[in-house]
């Protein structure tokens, strides 16, 4: 069986997801916007205490909320990212573009990315898996991830809403498909888990979509 634990980080309230197979705790940490050192406790403790095993840093994309907490993972359990191929220019240019969209100045402690992921792909955690679902639309190189009773979606769905495509590479028209074509057409029972804000269900998000 394999469950989740969300986290809320940084000053854009981004969530950060720790999922893990019950079985032999080999653990996933997806999306590692934890920015404060509080924020970081908070994980590690967590982590410590269920006595997990972290074994893959998994994004949804690069935006920078998303990826504060990547060095920091490469620190403290030798991990290094894992992202879609066209999610490596965003990644390189998340200091530019905190400066030219946001008027925020960042230095961003950005480990190598380890491999890319592929559409399709299977990232196995112990007994169970995750699978990649390549969704653009929001980031050229946004997916998500499924797993047997949820999906993380990052910014590409959120509850009632989707993620912006107004930031270098989105694409709101291909968003709109990406939820529509991959996202809505899953089982209605799935929970969908958003890059921010409440989580939601598949059955209750086709209400806006069809």
């Amino acid at each position: 069986m394999i469950k989740y634990r969300r986290f809320v980080c940084n000053p854009l309230e981004e969530n950060t997801y720790v999922v893990w197979d019950e079985a032999s705790r080999e653990t996933a940490i997806v999306d590692c916007g934890a920015f404060t050192n509080g924020e970081k406790n908070d994980i590690a403790s967590f982590i410590e205490e269920e006595h997990l095993h972290p074994t893959l840093a998994l994004q949804t994309h690069m935006h920078f909320d998303h990826l504060f907490g990547l060095g920091w993972l490469k620190k403290k359990y030798g991990i290094r990212p894992m992202c879609h191929e066209l999610e490596q220019k965003n990644y390189d240019m998340q200091e530019i573009m905190a400066s030219d969209m946001f008027g925020v100045k960042l230095t961003l402690d950005r480990p190598g990315i380890l491999r890319y992921i592929k559409d399709g792909e299977k990232m196995r955690l112990g007994e169970s898996e995750l699978t990649v679902i390549h969704t653009p639309g929001h980031s050229p190189g946004g997916v998500c991830y499924l797993a047997d009773t949820f999906l993380l979606s990052g910014d590409t769905l959120f509850a009632g809403s989707c993620g912006r495509a107004d930031l270098p590479g989105g694409n709101m028209q291909n968003e709109i498909r990406s939820i529509k074509e991959r996202l809505i057409t899953l089982r209605e029972d799935i929970t969908v888990l958003p890059g921010h804000g409440p989580e939601t269900t598949i059955a209750r998000e086709k209400r806006y979509w069809i």
